[in-house]
């Protein structure tokens, strides 16, 4: 078979067999529009040549080339830098494809659109979601499209217990459709998995899990980049977060998978006569494990400077796959990462905050400032246990004095007392 005929669009508007494109507007009798679809999948060479085809057609429209083409990706083609390695340059988007008309981009529903959504599902079927069901939804998904259809067909269409309409959809009900979306790995979670190997993404996503303030300056394109994946958002005041909680959950799981796999933890070895975990026990075991490993683990980590924190994720996420869960909280110059941990015991549940610091300054202003913070987010989640994790990077200094553990305790309301541990490593 020629080359003319299976590749046509190769061919030059002026010279020898006609483009596809110019061929099918020749033969309809009405004008064109072409929707390519997931056009950021071309990269290098293979992008420029199609913007550049479709903007030699432009001005033969519309009898011998579509009226209209729509691109449909992440980002605007015009933002890109896109590497020839063909011409061994970078060239943007722009200077391939200057004939932009608008630019028009999907945002993300808003809290009583998700309400307004849902609602459909109860006029068709009687099945109410709870406020507190909304309120979980939008707390996890912060409107992102698929995110808030995915929760939805997992509640009502897969889990047993939203089969049943006469039941309505709780926030429990909410929160462990979040848990099977993230343990199946569905398809889109999987290519944001892919998505945090990119360097450009890593240079913007690893200060923002390790909590510290950024010393350096971001390219301003790794930040739209990654903004534009839906990965971050930025705030008025310029702080750069993770877009949403199951964002915020998913990243930290997905980049220590590996370590997770080849860690052999059961929780049945940290649990109490009661059913609760002793996070204690646990704790000690990490710091243990991190004195006499850390060195051979923090290699398999692409994130490298933020592998203690995600060590330590990964360690505790191992534990709590048995049957509870971990909720994080983290952003660019918060100076922590705060972990929630959340574990069924009868007749309720037992919460327990954990929060990780690197030491940055002396070791007891590390931890005076880090105990008035897991105070703060203690009192928040109603947590009446709590642990603060210090981390010293300091080159050379012996494990001996690194390690260390102590508690402390504090009033909180109704005489009720916050143990906190405290551990260096």
């Amino acid at each position: 078979m020629s080359t003319a005929r299976t590749a046509p669009w190769r061919r030059s508007l002026h010279s020898g067999p006609r483009p596809a494109p110019t061929l099918w507007s020749q033969a309809s009798p009405r004008p064109l529009v072409l929707l390519i679809d997931e056009i950021d999948s071309l990269v290098g060479d293979a992008l420029i040549s199609v913007l550049r085809q479709l903007r030699s057609g432009y001005d033969k429209r519309p009898s011998l080339f579509p009226s209209t083409v729509i691109l449909c990706g992440v980002r605007d083609v015009r933002d890109y830098r896109i590497h020839s390695d063909k011409e061994k340059v970078v060239i943007t988007g722009g200077s391939c494809f200057n004939i932009k008309a608008e630019s028009l981009r999907l945002g993300n529903f808003t809290r009583s659109e998700i309400e307004t959504l849902y609602r459909q599902h109860t006029e068709e079927t009687g099945q109410a979601f709870e406020a507190d069901a909304l309120d979980k939804a939008w707390a996890l998904t912060a409107g992102q499209p698929w995110l808030v259809n995915a929760l939805a067909y997992e509640t009502c269409f897969r889990m047993p217990e939203g089969l049943d309409r006469s039941i309505p959809i709780t926030c429990e009900t909410i929160s462990q459709a979040k848990e099977n979306l993230i343990a199946r790995r569905e398809t889109h979670l999987d290519q944001l998995a892919d998505k945090l190997k990119e360097e450009r993404v890593r240079r913007v996503v690893q200060p923002i899990l390790m909590g510290e303030p950024f010393e350096g300056q971001f390219r301003s394109d790794d930040v739209d980049y990654v903004a534009d994946l839906g990965l971050i958002t930025q705030e008025r005041t310029g702080a750069l977060r993770i877009s949403n909680e199951i964002y915020q959950e998913i990243i930290p799981r997905v980049l220590s998978w590996d370590a997770q796999t080849g860690m052999a933890l059961e929780p049945a070895w940290y649990m109490l006569p009661d059913g609760r975990l002793d996070l204690t026990k646990l704790l000690q075991a990490f710091q243990q494990f991190f004195r006499e490993h850390s060195e051979s683990w923090l290699e398999m980590f692409d994130y490298r400077e933020a592998g203690p924190q995600l060590l330590m994720q990964a360690f505790l996420q191992r534990i709590v796959n048995g049957g509870g869960r971990v909720e994080r909280e983290y952003g660019l110059g918060r100076g922590r990462t705060d972990l929630l941990v959340i574990w069924p015991v009868a007749g309720g549940v037992q919460r327990a905050v954990i929060e990780l610091k690197v030491m940055h300054k002396s070791r007891s202003k590390t931890i005076q400032e880090g105990l008035a913070q897991v105070r703060e987010y203690a009192d928040r989640c109603g947590a009446v246990e709590a642990h603060l994790v210090v981390f010293d990077k300091t080159p050379g200094k012996p494990w001996s004095r690194k390690i260390f553990g102590k508690k402390e305790s504090y009033p909180m309301t109704e005489g009720i007392e916050l143990a906190i541990g405290i551990w260096g490593m």
